[in-house]
């Protein structure tokens, strides 16, 4: 060691040493965990130790070693598979966590050489893998592993469909060896089944994609890994022979036609606005994809320019991962609350200490039922992993043991409704769900149909949110309040609204507030004013409720709170029956025979309908005058029975709901992927893949002017103005 050396490291205070050395042992052991599909912290947590331990060693250079973290690419490998050694090191990739650090690393690369072009790839949150083929023969697949040694996962990564066994004839011929870099990883409806198998079969599901992807992945019987949902795809090459290409892009389109999944949402872009618009628009559509992304990878696209740029120990200096939000998180379950919907189902969720995960702040996460909390081993006061997908209520996955320290107590399920204080039960034998039989008059289901009922698939009406149907179903004064069902809502008036009195209530506790001068629970009329006039919401209410009467029969349906009866049922029966009364009449054998409904559904409607008060509903209604039956239900076939459409980007006559309407009521049918059996696909700006996917098929693409020709004259006339003639 030389002076200088000596003299940094004496600088270095024991505290700093200290913690230095904490840091890089917690981090090795969450890398381990993690890359074992076991991880107790969450990917932000991870990133905050990580900040802090480059914090550190920037401030003092002495400190870093080869071992150090952050000179490190993954973790440890296991001992169960065989070693295997990388033809070229695999790297990590250094993150960026907002524009300006983006816009650094831009400045950086640009300050030392032009760049003409980035490429944007979505960042798949699954499992690194390495393969090797000679001669066109995969002959070798590993993990990443610490990036020069990973595990050997040969016969796995061979039941995988995506993954070729043999490339195209000529890569064959041309190219002895070819080293590819991808990731695997496992769709979310894939997901969601497996899971679902799991716990039939009375296994363990997985948290997340990911630890499914990698405990699928790592089973020592191929044939298991045979059985699981896995998909790769492909982002790079490591070592390769005879093989020419200048730009990452080209790379791709070879790896494409040489029969490699590659993915189809990467772009090539000229500016950082065009970058950072890439990114924004995904940050946005992340949930879109069909699998589970935490970020965009943006790589220089000029292999030369890559070459001259070259990198650092464990990551290149030419690419950069822009890590969006984390979408999982630790926080403490405060509570396990019950909460009543609309079909008297009681379900258990989760009250928690406010944490922010995908972008919004949370303290309330479900926990499905009784026997989900006892599975996932849940506890009152546990600290727990919580995740959010999309737009969804926030979920708890499940508690992080080692930070039990024995105050946490088991949660135990009401025996009766915490709203009306009926006896809960099961509806079926075997149903693994409570409910509340007290369908008709249970306030809290009655408010959560009316919730349902009034929105955007179903009546659509705005001012019926949530506190004006708890208004409507739970009001201090008068005594009854003013629906006894939902069959009463078109009858309601301005004299039935305004002596309507609730509560207010603490907008951060959620209890009442107290009058400070009574010393009582303050109350306020909800649709009337200070002057006992009607509110401009309420009669806006009114006038909503007006209009919703003339929606289509596939909303009104939806709005009836039919079990197992979602837009896309509703459309069928609609297209099938075309009245209300029909359906009601049909049978269990005819409605199982509806494309799109099945046995299950079929059993659900003839039930509903055996329920007098289900039917008091519908009668009501149509005495108000809501619509019963589709437009034309007494003529003959309609122009565009059996006809299928997908509809993709944006028209500017119709809104994705209003164009499907407009083809179902002459009988048609709008899906949402394109196959050989789609009659036609309606573009309209900014297409996505569905478009691209129809010309490859040969499907006819209509613009929105032969759109409307479709709905106008038919599927003949609208030939003549397909585009792709």
């Amino acid at each position: 060691m030389s002076a200088q050396e000596r003299a940094g490291t004496d600088a270095v205070s024991a505290a700093v040493r200290e913690r230095h050395a904490e840091l890089c042992q917690e981090l090795d052991d969450h890398s381990y965990r993690y890359y074992m599909g076991r991880p107790i912290i969450s990917d932000a947590e991870y990133d905050e130790l990580m900040a802090e331990l480059r914090a550190i060693e920037d401030a003092y250079p002495s400190l870093i070693t080869q071992d150090s973290p952050t000179q490190k690419v993954g973790a440890p490998i296991s001992v169960d598979f065989a070693a295997v050694e990388h033809l070229e090191r695999m790297q990590s990739l250094d993150n960026a966590f907002d524009p300006e650090e983006l816009l650094a690393w831009v400045q950086r690369v640009e300050n030392e050489i032009e760049i003409d072009a980035y490429l944007c790839e979505l960042k798949i949150d699954g499992l690194a893998v390495d393969l090797v083929y000679e001669k066109g023969r995969l002959v070798r697949a590993a993990t990443r592993g610490d990036g020069r040694v990973g595990e050997d996962i040969t016969p796995n990564l061979r039941t995988i469909d995506a993954v070729p066994v043999r490339l195209d004839e000529s890569v064959r011929a041309a190219h002895d060896l070819l080293e590819v870099r991808g990731e695997v990883f496992m769709p979310w409806d894939a997901f969601e089944s497996l899971n679902a198998r799991l716990a039939d079969e009375g296994k363990q599901p997985f948290a997340n994609p990911r630890n499914a992807a990698a405990g699928s992945l790592r089973q020592k019987d191929p044939r298991v890994t045979a059985t699981r949902p896995l998909t790769m795809l492909v982002h790079g090459f490591g070592a390769y022979e005879s093989v020419r290409f200048t730009h990452q892009s080209q790379a791709y389109e070879l790896m494409r036609e040489w029969g490699l999944p590659v993915g189809d949402r990467y772009r090539v872009l000229r500016t950082v606005d065009e970058v950072r618009s890439y990114i924004d628009y995904y940050q946005g559509h992340r949930h879109d994809t069909g699998y589970e992304i935490d970020g965009v990878v943006v790589k220089v696209d000029d292999i030369s320019v890559q070459r001259r740029l070259g990198s650092t120990s464990r990551a290149p200096r030419w690419a950069i991962a822009y890590k969006y939000p984390p979408e999982e998180v630790t926080t403490r379950l405060l509570d396990i609350r019950v909460n009543v919907g609309r079909t008297g189902r009681v379900t258990p969720y989760g009250v928690m200490e406010p944490v922010r995960v995908a972008g919004s702040e949370v303290e309330f996460a479900t926990l499905h039922n009784a026997n989900e909390v006892k599975r996932k081993g849940v506890l009152i006061g546990d600290v727990v992993l919580v995740r959010k997908a999309g737009d969804v209520i926030p979920e708890i996955l499940g508690p992080v043991l080692e930070r039990r320290d024995g105050s946490e107590r088991p949660f135990v399920m009401p025996e009766h409704c915490p709203e009306c204080g009926t006896r809960l039960g099961q509806q079926r034998e075997g149903d693994v769900d409570l409910r509340c039989p007290n369908a008709r008059s249970c306030p809290a289901q009655l408010r959560e149909r009316l919730f349902h009922l009034a929105g955007r698939k179903a009546f659509d009406i705005e001012e019926l949110g949530y506190v004006a149907a708890t208004a409507l179903t739970q009001p201090l004064e008068p005594a009854e309040p003013p629906l006894r069902d939902e069959g009463d809502l078109f009858h309601l008036t301005i004299e039935r609204l305004l002596p309507i009195k609730t509560l207010v209530l603490d907008p951060d506790t959620g209890e009442p507030k107290i009058d400070p001068e009574t010393g009582e629970r303050k109350v306020v009329s909800f649709f009337a004013n200070q002057q006992g006039k009607p509110k401009k919401t309420s009669e806006k209410l009114l006038e909503q409720l007006e209009s919703a009467k003339r929606r289509p029969l596939p909303r009104v349906l939806v709005a009836l709170s039919i079990r197992h009866v979602g837009p896309a049922v509703a459309e069928d029966l609609a297209r099938h029956f075309r009245s209300l009364d029909r359906i009601a009449e049909a049978d269990e054998e005819e409605l199982a025979s509806v494309d799109g409904v099945g046995p299950t559904v079929a059993r659900s409607i003839v039930e509903w309908f055996e329920v007098d008060w289900h039917r008091e509903i519908i009668r009501k209604w149509r005495e108000a005058g809501v619509r019963m039956e589709e437009e034309g239900a007494a003529s003959g076939p309609r122009p565009l029975e059996g006809v299928t459409l997908v509809v993709t980007g944006s028209l500017t006559d119709y809104s994705r709901d209003s164009a499907k309407e407009a083809v179902g009521r002459l009988g048609g049918k709008v899906t949402g992927s394109v196959s050989k059996k789609t009659d036609f696909v309606v573009v309209g700006d900014s297409p996505g893949s569905k478009y691209d996917k129809a010309v490859q098929l040969g499907v006819p693409v209509l613009d929105e002017d032969g759109f409307g020709v479709l709905l106008e004259k038919g599927p003949d006339a609208a030939m003549e103005h397909r585009l792709n003639s």
